[in-house]
Parts: structure tokens; sequence; C-alpha cells
């Protein structure tokens, strides 16, 4: 079934709003936790993964995240999304967290910008880590590997001879999104257990990032940093476009981003990598890891 592009978003929740209440082989569950909208939509079937062009599996929608300069502020949120961030994780093992994007696109680098915040911890091993009191932390891998046209090879090729060679029990890839709404930009988080589509933010989908690319499973995260012009414009209007509209915005291909939209991927790659390290270490307080990442 081809995607409609005046619909465009990597949103499930979204994609499942355009369908009646009723969705076989789709479950739908709600609810409210710090302020925060929370709703977990699993994709049962491949008819229903058809209809909503998603792969099948579980999708974690958080709505109202605090966006702020200063991650502390925002602690209850953090630890909420690193709750949900957890139960998708394998419970034991190496973790190779991976940040999706191109640093140099202000809409498109969430997911370097993420690295920043997430600790490395594969390299603190036996004396090292008893030395920095730094003991028991699950081992973990950061990278950020650009995308082709940086570096001649796909972000998905790199990750996979990393994963070949490291063997982790699983990957957390984070990466900009686009969504409908320009209500949702910067403020909403989807976490999924399919794995993620690299460049899927700007229109760009390269190789995908899963369980059956990669050979483990893969956490994909992302927040939505633009819209489709063709997707707003039919959204501010209510209706669909004439022909000679839809024509005029399919051939531009345009994507619409807010112009504080480096301020707010600054503050979601903060808070998206704080989440991740409470997932992963939940053996330090938050203190203790906010005094370990850059503020």
């Amino acid at each position: 079934m081809e995607e409609n592009v005046m619909m465009r978003t990597d949103l499930a929740l979204e994609e499942r709003n355009r369908y009646p209440e009723d969705m076989e082989g789709v479950e739908v569950k709600e609810r409210t936790a710090q302020g925060i909208r929370i709703t977990c939509l699993t994709i049962h079937t491949e008819k229903a993964a058809e209809l909503l062009h998603k792969p099948v599996g579980s999708y974690v929608t958080a709505e109202g995240m605090r966006l702020t300069d200063e991650f502390r502020e925002a602690r209850e949120h953090i630890q909420l999304l690193a709750k949900e961030i957890r139960r998708m994780l394998p419970q034991k093992g190496d973790v190779m967290a991976v940040g999706l994007g191109n640093r140099s696109i202000t809409p498109d680098a969430l997911g370097p910008k993420c690295t920043e915040y997430i600790l490395p911890t594969r390299h603190l091993q036996g004396e090292l880590a008893r030395s920095v009191g730094l003991e028991g932390l699950r081992s973990v891998t950061v990278m950020a590997p650009g995308v082709l046209g940086q570096t001649g090879a796909e972000a998905g090729e790199i990750i996979a001879g990393l994963v070949k060679e490291l063997k982790p029990s699983g990957v957390i890839a984070i990466d900009a999104l686009a969504a409908r709404s320009l209500q949702r930009l910067g403020q909403t988080v989807q976490l999924c257990s399919a794995g993620i589509a690299p460049g899927s933010g700007v229109g760009n989908h390269r190789m995908k990032l899963n369980r059956e690319s990669l050979g483990v499973p893969v956490i994909g995260i992302g927040v939505p940093t633009v819209v489709d012009a063709a997707t707003l414009a039919q959204d501010l209007l209510g209706e669909e476009l004439s022909g000679k509209q839809e024509e005029l915005l399919r051939g531009s291909r345009m994507m619409v981003t807010p112009r504080e939209i480096d301020l707010l991927t600054d503050r979601a790659a903060k808070l998206v990598g704080m989440a991740v390290n409470c997932a992963l270490q939940p053996r330090l307080d938050f203190d203790t890891l906010a005094a370990l990442v850059p503020a």
C-alpha cells in the first residue's frame, strides 16, 4: 500500500488516529503520569502494520515532556521516560547507543547531540572502575556514525559492523522524526521496539535498523523536529488539498520546522540522553548521573 504523502508522519499514534476507534490487530492503552500523557500502542498483526505503515511491535508515545536547559528541573519526566526505555531493553548484557543523523543540519542533529549526554562505560572495567568509584555499571558503547554523504558508508553498515564485533545484547537508536502536528515538535518522544529507519525525520529513509538487520533487539527513540509541508497545509485547512495544491506541494518536498529548532533540539537531546542514562544505570542516582555528563 503506497504511503499517502499528504498525511506523512513517523508517529504511530498519529497514524492510528486516522482510523476508527476499533481497529483489529491494534491495542491501545493510555495513562497520565507526572503531567505526561503516555500512550502504549501495540501492533500485533501484519495487516495492521500495513495499514499504519509501521512494523509489528510496541510504540510508546510520551506527550508534554518538559524541555529545559537545566535537565535537573525535568527530573520526574526523565525518570518516567527511563522506566519506559528499561521495559523494552534486554535485562542484561552490553548495550550500544547510537545517535543517528547529520550534526550539521539542525532538525536532523538530535541523534548526534544525544550522544554527548549518554555515559559510555565499556572502558570502565576492573581496577579503573574501582579507582573512580564506578563499579558495577552496565557496559555501554556510544557512537554517532554520521551520514552517507559525510562518510561514504551507510550508518547501518557501520553499526552492523560494530554489532558484529562487540556483540551487544541490544541497540538503542536515536533519531529525529516527522510529525503531523506542529504542537508535537520537540515535546513528544516515541519509543519503539521495532527499530528505526535513519533519516526518517527529513524524508531520507536509509537502511533500517532492527532485529532482522542487526541480529539483536533494537529500541528506536525519536523526537519529531519537522512537519511535512503538505501534511501541515492539509492539517491547517482541515480538508484535503485540491489537485493543483497537492501537486505543487508534492513537487516541492518541503519540510517545516520552528525557528527555535536549535533550542528545541538541544533541550530534547539532553532529556533523551539523560533518560537513556537512567534506564541503563539504575544503580546510580539521578544527581550522580547528572554530574557525570555535560551540563
